[in-house]
């Protein structure tokens, strides 16, 4: 293999296809990428065993061929050099040469034949969405996936489409974030859970905010060609909780506030908070929340913020980044926290009467 090629473009194929590179696996050959040269292109191939990530860049090449070369040092290595053509070049028996002006780096390679192909994927339905309203959909949910590897499904988020509704869902059991996007035309109607890994991966794809993304479905996959990238990724299986069941069915207590404000005093609240769990004490009295957090060696916070209440005198405790995140999600200027008792779950919404869009978060204890 012998090829030249622009160092950005080469750079932004390599560090695609390290999205897919698995940095923690029994299969140390998994911490490689796949460089396959031939009629004027460099493809670029990463997997982890469960999603794959393909991206091919024009280049002159003078040789075809295909090695395999360590993830993270090629990465490193294109990422620290200047703009400029890369020369690569397989030497026999001494690995991949990398060359840009006087610059020189020999990297140790292994034999690309064995490397896992991208798996075929659709066939049983596909979703077509405009970019700006995937990444807006994905990023007001996915900060509330799971990290417990013990209840797998619920490390990705749930889509479900009827043909007029699409539903996102993500929770961790701690706290559930729901956006809903009614729109027809968006293709057929599934239900699937799509991994946190690979709808990062999409949602990053250099396309712009009106270029549809067309999801394939089957086979228990989901693939993405766009963009000269091609996304393929094992959906997660087994049945998604019923998460409607965590959503009060009414609530008798509500707190609107202006989002910046009460982020504002969240973010310094949460200095102290940090040794303490995260602990955020809310207290409602008239048309103003006390927000207050305790550590034991730095010692107390306290903030307020004004609100607009109905029936709003309650004291509840509320992990301090779970509200942060919650609040970030807001599209509005306002929110509208919807609440029973201290004990209870609390509802966070846009105060613009939006259902569009909601988060539940489980209380703490007070004490």
């Amino acid at each position: 293999m012998k090829l030249d090629c622009p160092r950005k473009e080469l750079y932004d194929a390599v560090s695609a296809a390290f999205a897919a590179a698995s940095g923690r696996t029994p299969l140390p050959f998994l911490q490689n990428l796949k460089l396959d040269a031939g009629d004027q292109t460099l493809r670029t191939l990463g997997c982890d065993g469960e999603m794959w990530v393909e991206k091919t860049v024009a280049c002159m090449v003078t040789e075809p061929g295909a090695v395999c070369v360590q993830a993270r040092l090629l990465v490193d290595l294109l990422g620290s050099l200047p703009d400029g053509d890369i020369q690569m070049h397989v030497l026999d028996g001494q690995g991949l040469l990398l060359k840009q002006g006087n610059s020189e780096y020999r990297m140790l390679t292994l034999d690309a034949t064995d490397f896992p192909e991208a798996p075929a994927f659709g066939g049983e339905g596909e979703l077509v969405i405009p970019m700006k309203t995937l990444r807006e959909a994905v990023d007001s949910v996915i900060f509330a996936v799971s990290t417990d590897a013990h209840r797998p499904i619920l490390t990705g988020v749930m889509f479900s489409y009827d043909g007029s509704m699409l539903t996102l869902v993500a929770t961790d059991t701690h706290r559930l974030a729901v956006k809903r996007v009614a729109q027809e035309g968006f293709g057929s109607s599934i239900t699937a859970v799509l991994p946190e890994k690979a709808l990062k991966v999409i949602k990053g794809l250099p396309l712009g905010d009106d270029d549809p993304v067309t999801i394939h479905f089957g086979q228990g996959r989901l693939g993405v060609d766009s963009g000269g990238t091609k996304v393929v990724s094992q959906l997660l299986s087994g049945v998604y909780p019923p998460w409607e069941r965590v959503v009060p069915a009414e609530t008798t207590r509500t707190w609107s506030v202006e989002v910046d404000q009460l982020t504002e005093k969240v973010k310094r609240t949460m200095i102290l908070a940090r040794d303490s769990a995260n602990r955020v004490r809310f207290k409602g009295e008239g048309d103003q929340i006390e927000l207050s957090a305790r550590s034991e060696e730095k010692g107390e916070a306290k903030e307020d913020v004004a609100m607009v209440a109905v029936n709003g005198d309650v004291e509840i405790a509320f992990n301090g980044k779970y509200v942060e995140d919650a609040l970030e999600a807001m599209r509005g200027p306002g929110v509208r926290i919807e609440l029973t008792e201290g004990s209870r779950q609390a509802v966070f919404r846009p105060a613009d009467e939006d259902d569009s869009y909601f988060c539940v978060i489980m209380p703490m204890m007070l004490a």
